[in-house]
């Protein structure tokens, strides 16, 4: 991808728009649909929280001022939209969002496109014991390798209280793989 300043000011430009945007979404699908997946942990439940996000980057480019980098505001509504999508499955099924972890699991485990062995199978479920806060931290340090600079830009989180989140997490992770 061009230069970053070039990059927005094409992707602002009506006359640019279109190409800019094809190129934001040739270079963003794969790492979102990773990221998104890690969260709502179906294929097809991803591929339309990624379809959502697309639609509201695209909607709120005008909005854009550049105060983040292009990368970590695209990530916020990525982490956004897979946060409101398993708030709204678990509200319309009248359960709690760990019952909704529960049975993401449980579909997991069925889920043709899903690769994980028994051990990353395990993982996940231990994951999901864990706060909404500290399975995002853990999820995106573990899972897709983030610095803790780029989550604390996404998340609007310090790197101090990011650390201690995740500490907590793999804390409690190795409690729950040591018990079960």
């Amino acid at each position: 991808m061009q230069d970053e300043k070039q990059f927005i000011a094409a992707l602002l430009n009506p006359k640019t728009q279109n190409e800019a945007f094809r190129e934001l979404v040739r270079e963003y699908q794969r790492p979102l649909y990773s990221h998104i997946r890690n969260m709502v942990l179906n294929h097809d439940d991803t591929d339309d929280v990624l379809q959502n996000v697309f639609v509201k980057v695209y909607q709120n480019l005008k909005n854009f001022k550049g105060e983040s980098k292009l990368y970590s505001w695209v990530y916020r509504i990525a982490t956004n939209e897979a946060i409101t999508f398993i708030n709204s499955r678990a509200k319309k099924s009248g359960i709690s969002n760990g019952e909704m972890n529960d049975y993401l699991i449980g579909k997991l485990e069925a889920d043709v496109d899903y690769d994980g062995d028994e051990i990353q199978l395990k993982l996940q479920k231990a994951v999901a014991t864990l706060p909404e806060k500290q399975q995002l931290v853990f999820k995106m340090k573990y899972f897709e390798e983030m610095k803790y600079e780029e989550m604390s830009e996404i998340l609007s989180t310090s790197v101090g209280a990011l650390k201690a989140s995740y500490f907590h997490a793999v804390k409690k992770i190795e409690d729950f793989l040591n018990s079960n």
